[in-house]
C-alpha cells in the first residue's frame, strides 16, 4: 500500500480555510503568537450509516425496514467534528481509504466542516472501515467491518502546534506523538475505552502522565482506582493527572482540579434520548472548548453535559454534534418555558454572553449529506 496526501482533486486545507462556527469562544484569548490550531488530533476514520426509525432490535431470521438512514464520517471523525462546530481550528491526522468511501469522508471532513486534513493521508489498496449503527429505544447496536490500518503511522512525527489535543488512550500502547505534543506545550486531554485486558491498571496507560486532564466514565473510573464511588474515583485520578473529569450518565459528570483544590459537579439535563453515538465525544469536546476558553470548571461541565444532551436527541456521531446555532436555540427555548427554575437558568448564565438571537437561525453550515453519492446544490 501505499499513501498519498490527498485524494484527486482535493487539496489540503490551510491555516486560511474558512471557519464554518458563528462563534469564536476563543476570540478574547488571541494574539499573535496563537499556535496555527486549536487542538489537534488523530484516529481512525469510519464511514457509520445510520438506520434509524427502527420499533425495536432485528430478530433473528427477519428482515426490518428502517424508517430513516443516515451517513456520515465516524470514529475519530466524531471527536473533530464536534471540535469544529464549536469553532475550536481543527487539524487531524487520519488514513483514508483510496475507495468512494473515503473520498466521501474526506470531503465531509474538510469542505463540509473546515476540518485541517494537511496531516492526513490517502492510502492505496485500503478500503475504509465502515460501521453500520441501528438505534433503537435510545440505545444502538453497531456492526463494524475494517482490515489492519495501514503501517504507516498516520501522525506526523513531529505533531503540528496546537493549544490542544485529544488523545485515545489504550492499554500497554505508547504514541510518541503524544509526548512530542506536550513537550511543545500543547495541553493534552486524554479518553480512554474499556479495558478488554481486564487489568485496569493506571500504570499501563504510560501517556497519561502526558496529559492535563482525564476523562473517563463512572464505570471505569471506579475500576481503574479500586474505588468505591465515582466521586472517590475522581479524588484518587489526581495522583495520576492534574484534572480528573468522571462522567456519571444521568446523574451529570463531577471534576476535581488538583492544581487549584477546586471541585464541581453539574447534574445532567434531562432529555428524551433516540442515540447514543457520540455523545462522549462531545462531551469531550465541549470540555475541551470551555478549558481552552478558561471558564470556570462548573460552566465547563455545564457546556459539556449540553452539547451532549443536544447530540442524543438526533441521530448519528458526527451528524448529531451540535454547533452554536442550535445551542442558541436551546438557550432561547429553555428561558421561555413557564415555571423554569430560576437557579438551573443561572447555571448556563454565561451562554448570554456567547449566542445571540441572530444565531437561532438556520446557518450555512454543509453538514454530511444523508446519502452518499447525492451532491447538494451550492
Amino acid at each position: 500500500m501505499t499513501a498519498s496526501t490527498a485524494p484527486a482533486g482535493k487539496g489540503p486545507t490551510g491555516k486560511g480555510s474558512a471557519r464554518q462556527s458563528q462563534v469564536d469562544p476563543l476570540a478574547p484569548l488571541h494574539t499573535p503568537d496563537d499556535p496555527p490550531w486549536d487542538v489537534y488530533l488523530t484516529g481512525t476514520v469510519f464511514l457509520d450509516i445510520i438506520f434509524t426509525g427502527l420499533d425495536s432490535a432485528p430478530v433473528r431470521g427477519t428482515e426490518s425496514w428502517a424508517r430513516g438512514m443516515g451517513s456520515s464520517p465516524g470514529g475519530v471523525a466524531n471527536m473533530a467534528t464536534a471540535l469544529a462546530r464549536l469553532g475550536l481550528r481543527t487539524s487531524l491526522a487520519a488514513a483514508f481509504g483510496d475507495d468512494h468511501y473515503g473520498d466521501y469522508c474526506w470531503d465531509a471532513l474538510e469542505h463540509g466542516e473546515g476540518i485541517d486534513l494537511s496531516p492526513s493521508r490517502t492510502v492505496s489498496g485500503w478500503h475504509s472501515p465502515v460501521t453500520v449503527s441501528m438505534a433503537y429505544e435510545g440505545e444502538r447496536t453497531m456492526v463494524s467491518h475494517g482490515h489492519e490500518p495501514p503501517p504507516e503511522e498516520p501522525a506526523p512525527e513531529c505533531p503540528p502546534r496546537a493549544r490542544a489535543a485529544v488523545a485515545s488512550l489504550a492499554p500497554g500502547v505508547s504514541a510518541p506523538w503524544i509526548a512530542q505534543a506536550a513537550g511543545k506545550g500543547t495541553r493534552v486531554f486524554g479518553d480512554v475505552g474499556w479495558d478488554d485486558t481486564g487489568a485496569w491498571d493506571l500504570a499501563g496507560l504510560p501517556d497519561l502522565r502526558h496529559c492535563e486532564a482525564f476523562l473517563p466514565n463512572a464505570e471505569e473510573a471506579m475500576r481503574y482506582t479500586g474505588a468505591d464511588c465515582p466521586r472517590a474515583a475522581a479524588h484518587a485520578l489526581t495522583e495520576y493527572v492534574p484534572l480528573a473529569v468522571v462522567t456519571l450518565g444521568a446523574d451529570g459528570a463531577y471534576a476535581v482540579d488538583r492544581r487549584t483544590g477546586e471541585t464541581a459537579e453539574v447534574p445532567a439535563i434531562a432529555v428524551e434520548a433516540l442515540d447514543p453515538t457520540g455523545a462522549g465525544d462531545v462531551f469531550v469536546a465541549g470540555f475541551v472548548t470551555g478549558t481552552l476558553a478558561d471558564w470556570p470548571l462548573a460552566d465547563r461541565l455545564a457546556f459539556a453535559g449540553l452539547t451532549a444532551a443536544l447530540s442524543v436527541q438526533e441521530f448519528g456521531g458526527s451528524l448529531s454534534a451540535p454547533g452554536w446555532s442550535e445551542i442558541a436555540a436551546w438557550w432561547r427555548k429553555v428561558q421561555s418555558v413557564e415555571g423554569q427554575s430560576a437557579v438551573a437558568l443561572e447555571r448556563y448564565g454565561f451562554l448570554a454572553d456567547l449566542v445571540s438571537e441572530e444565531l437561532v437561525r438556520p446557518w450555512p453550515l454543509r453538514r454530511a449529506v444523508p446519502t452518499i453519492g447525492f451532491r447538494r446544490s451550492a
